[in-house]
């Protein structure tokens, strides 16, 4: 049997769409995956599974990105699917270089502090404040705000 059809067997609590890019949508309840990319949709999963929502602070999405691809190694193993530490670093080395470029000063290119409960970036050097929108499916802005 198909992965997707065992999946959509064992975890019913979760709606599976096929669509162009694998996620997790907490409010829909839906695991969207694509074709012929089992590993990512074991990743998707895992959030679904882990209950993961949402993030304010960028090191959080760490702490979530590794407990999903953990728990998506876990399924992995029951159902024949390998997932190597090196592919889990290689998505880690996506988010972290991701949250580098959030954390870039847009106006003198230092990498600011996340320090803030709202999700905005200080830079100790020019003492600008700004907020980075999510980007994660759009090219990533950095708005500087006024003190």
């Amino acid at each position: 049997m198909k992965l997707i059809n065992q999946l959509r067997v064992d975890f019913g609590q979760f709606l599976f769409v096929q669509d162009k890019v694998c996620r997790w949508a907490p409010e829909e309840n839906t695991v969207y995956y694509t074709a012929k990319d089992n590993i990512n949709l074991l990743h998707e999963l895992g959030h679904a599974i882990c209950g993961h929502k949402d993030f304010v602070q960028d090191i959080e999405l760490l702490h979530i990105e590794r407990d999903a691809w953990e728990k998506a190694r876990e399924i992995g193993q029951k159902y024949g699917v390998k997932i190597s530490e090196n592919q889990i670093e290689c998505a880690m080395d996506e988010y972290r270089d991701w949250l580098h470029q959030r954390s870039l000063c847009p106006n003198c290119a230092q990498t600011g502090l996340q320090n803030r409960s709202d999700g905005r970036y200080e830079c100790f050097n020019c003492q600008v404040i700004w907020k980075a929108n999510d980007a994660r499916t759009c090219g990533l802005k950095r708005r500087k705000l006024v003190r």
